[in-house]
């Protein structure tokens, strides 16, 4: 059995997040919420909630197409709609009462075999299927996603002792590989496993904030990157989640939780926090929360101060415990920051070791959840061995407090370490076991512990992954492109030409590349390194046309953001194999330059190919890549990225992260199989035609106040090299023309003062210059 069809009960913001996720993993699915009292449209609600996927941000959707595969209606009329899914996800009020009631009017029509499952947060599965009849038990578990839920990885599963396994299993694949979750396994436990670990850490972080009276911006700021938090912090994350869902999920653990448990000693309900609620202060959803931005004042940011609850301009966080580099640098400061990280992260940290096995039988399952669900860069018991076992034990024995047993057990060791090239993880035995990933899943860090770079340099290393495919990595400073990169590529392409059937170009890191190292090129432009530039423009030509006739095929893998020259590595190679949060563009005249590794010639050639609903002829193709690539058009999905024409439709998309890598090694050796490199193209282009209706289209938008000066001479250097510069459509040219264009664009464009100050300023803030 597959899961063909599913559908959401519920079009709240999770609800309707859910199946907008399920829509964009191609998967039909219904969606249905209760009638509106007195309303003439007896699906206003979850019609309703469908438009409002199209004006939300960040998008639930990954394509506006996907809406198609969702299907509205109510409760009351459409229940029959259900008798075809597979997989049926209740996400209601978190109230048992009406859950239970609404899983009776399910089991009435569902299909056999048909499995449904909660999206609660709190409420335990025992809870929820008390009095329901066995063949609903043996069909039901828990799906708890984490909002929003095309963005937020985690996944966490609950089964009941009447569960199917097989059920199990055919949710845990379909989430895992089609949805691209995280999925943790939990036990039948309030809270589970990050809602009960993350809503103590916030609690206890508050907590002692308001006692040893630090600013909101010192807490966040200490509980921030020191620890591998978010740069929210507790605050910040507050104000994104909303203040006024906190009494909600308290209230539930307090109901459900022991007497006994520590997030009961450690609750509180401070006045400030129900006045803001009362008043509208719930976060960003609301007029602000503990930030704002005051319009009023000329948009000045503010902060609230826990002492007075007024809004006052927001203050940097004086600290030396805010600028630690590492957790133990905070747990060792004198400040009244150490004092903060070591009470509010300290507590945390010995409440998830006293829970483990409790919620689950793995602290690897603890870690996850945590970094998944809350994007930590480390779980808490990775946090533990970076702050040091025996270090955090002494803390304990000197604050009086108590250890549990599982810390206990790690004195003098570790909860994770590296034996034999294998990650291990302490066990609730004492012993360590082999930390397991998903069948099929690669992880190149699994690679890195067990075997030698082939070859290494400071920004990239090529890796075997075995099966005669070599993987391409980059890792320089946020992945900008430099000297050195391309350099290792030339080299590693002769490598595997001699001993390797493919090659994937591959990152770990949360972006594929940001683009060229501009920094270089600005600093070679202020000293007059001309030839320098040009040669680092020549290079990366040579490298990618080295890379897309090389005699084996290599596979880009991008994630994250691929921009400017991130993006023509990916647009050299033979397929791409995108993760599906794929942020593909080029960018460079954002700055002022053209693309100069070939990014002009590759966009037009896939846009040269027949598309459905694109008129044929050449200047349809040449008009859309000179608005992509003027405007800097950056798309906000994989899917988005195959409708601006960055991916053909034979590149794949995964939407599971840890599979991205294992997907792309696999199309490599498929593609090897009887390989041929391309035959290189041949262009028949407009020339002066076709440059001067971009001269025009610039002109509008800048009558128009849409396009600057310096737009419109950066554009028109795009449409010479799209145009083909002096030829005409009678003319066969070769790619290396275009090269040739766009060398001669990017010399003088970066000899321009207005590209120089706008390379400038993107450096130092990271803003684009409009001049």
């Amino acid at each position: 059995m597959a899961i063909q069809k599913a559908a959401v009960l519920g079009a709240g913001v999770m609800g309707s997040g859910i199946a907008a996720h399920i829509a964009n993993a191609g998967i039909p699915v219904v969606l249905l919420d209760i009638v509106p009292k007195g309303a003439n449209n007896r699906n206003a609600i979850a019609e309703g909630a469908v438009a409002k996927l199209a004006k939300t941000d960040p998008a639930p959707l990954m394509s506006a197409a996907k809406a198609r595969l969702i299907t509205t209606g109510n409760l009351e009329d459409h229940l029959d709609l259900l008798k075809d899914c597979d997989l049926i996800i209740e996400a209601v009020l978190e109230d048992p009462a009406i859950k239970q009631a609404l899983y009776a009017r399910v089991e009435s029509v569902r299909k056999d075999g048909s499995i449904v499952s909660s999206n609660t947060s709190t409420i335990p599965l025992e809870i929820l299927t008390a009095g329901l009849p066995d063949r609903f038990a043996q069909d039901f578990l828990i799906t708890h996603f984490f909002n929003p839920p095309r963005y937020m990885r985690l996944l966490e599963i609950v089964s009941g002792a009447k569960t199917r396994p097989d059920a199990v299993s055919l949710v845990e694949d379909f989430c895992d590989r089609q949805l691209g979750k995280g999925v943790v396994h939990c036990k039948d436990r309030p809270g589970f496993i990050a809602n009960r670990i993350g809503t103590f850490w916030i609690t206890s972080a508050v907590n002692a904030a308001m006692d040893l009276g630090l600013t909101v911006e010192e807490a966040d700021a200490v509980m921030g990157r020191p620890f591998g938090i978010p740069k929210t912090g507790v605050f910040g994350l507050i104000d994104l989640v909303g203040l006024d869902l906190m009494p909600h999920v308290s209230a539930s653990l307090r109901r459900t939780l022991p007497k006994t448990d520590a997030y009961q000693a450690i609750y509180r309900e401070p006045p400030l926090f129900a006045r803001m609620i009362e008043e509208g202060f719930t976060g960003r959803k609301g007029k602000g929360g503990f930030y704002r931005i005051n319009r009023e004042a000329g948009k000045r940011k503010e902060a609230i101060d826990l002492a007075t609850g007024q809004y006052r301009p927001q203050l940097s966080a004086d600290l030396d415990s805010a600028k630690a580099k590492h957790p133990g640098q905070v747990f060792a400061a004198t400040d009244k920051g150490g004092e903060y990280g070591r009470r509010s992260i300290g507590a945390t940290l010995l409440y998830a070791a006293s829970l483990v096995p409790e919620i689950a039988e793995t602290i690897t399952a603890v870690d996850e959840g945590m970094r998944l669900g809350y994007n930590w860069e480390y779980g808490p018991f990775e946090l533990l061995d970076r702050i040091g076992v025996d270090a955090f034990i002494k803390h304990c024995a000197a604050t009086g407090l108590e250890v549990p047993p599982l810390l206990r057990a790690a004195a003098g060791r570790s909860f994770y370490r590296v034996e034999n090239g294998r990650q291990e993880y302490l066990t609730v035995a004492g012993d360590y076991a082999p930390v397991e990933r998903a069948a099929g899943v690669v992880e190149l860090e699994d690679i890195k512990r067990a075997a030698k770079p082939l070859a290494k340099n400071s920004s990239a290393s090529l890796w075997d992954l075995g099966d005669g495919v070599a993987c391409f990595e980059i890792h320089s400073r946020a992945n900008a492109l430099d000297p050195d990169i391309l350099t290792l590529l030339q080299q590693s392409l002769g490598i595997v030409a001699k001993d390797f059937k493919g090659l994937v170009i591959y990152s770990a890191a949360s972006n594929f590349s940001v683009g060229a190292n501009i920094g270089l090129a600005l600093f070679a432009a202020n000293v007059g390194l001309w030839p320098m530039i040009e040669g680092m423009v020549s290079m990366g030509q040579a490298t990618m046309k080295a890379m897309k006739y090389a005699k084996f095929p290599v596979v880009a893998a991008p994630a994250g953001m691929a921009l400017g020259g991130g993006c023509e590595i990916c647009l050299h190679a033979d397929a791409i194999q995108a993760h599906a949060e794929l942020y593909m563009g080029l960018v460079e005249v954002g700055v002022g330059l053209l693309h100069g590794w070939g990014g002009h010639k590759e966009l037009l050639l896939r846009l040269q190919q027949p598309r459905k609903g694109v008129p044929n002829g050449p200047m349809p193709a040449l008009m859309t890549a000179f608005e992509t690539i003027s405007t800097a058009k950056v798309s906000r999905s994989a899917e988005e990225a195959r409708e601006n024409g960055f991916l053909r439709p034979t590149d794949g998309i995964s939407m599971n992260r840890d599979r991205l890598l294992a997907d792309a090694k696999a199309k490599a050796l498929a593609l090897a199989v009887n390989y041929q490199a391309p035959v290189p193209p041949k262009f028949r282009l407009p020339g002066a035609t076709a440059a001067a209706a971009f001269v025009l289209a610039v002109n509008d938008l800048q009558r128009q106040g849409k396009a600057s000066a310096h737009d419109g001479v950066v554009a028109a250097a795009v449409g010479r090299v799209l145009s083909g510069g002096d030829t005409d459509l009678v003319d066969e040219i070769e790619e290396d023309k275009l090269l040739e264009l766009e060398r001669q664009g990017f010399m003088s464009l970066i000899r321009t003062p207005k590209t120089l100050a706008r390379i400038e300023q993107m450096l130092e803030t990271g803003k684009p210059l409009r001049n």
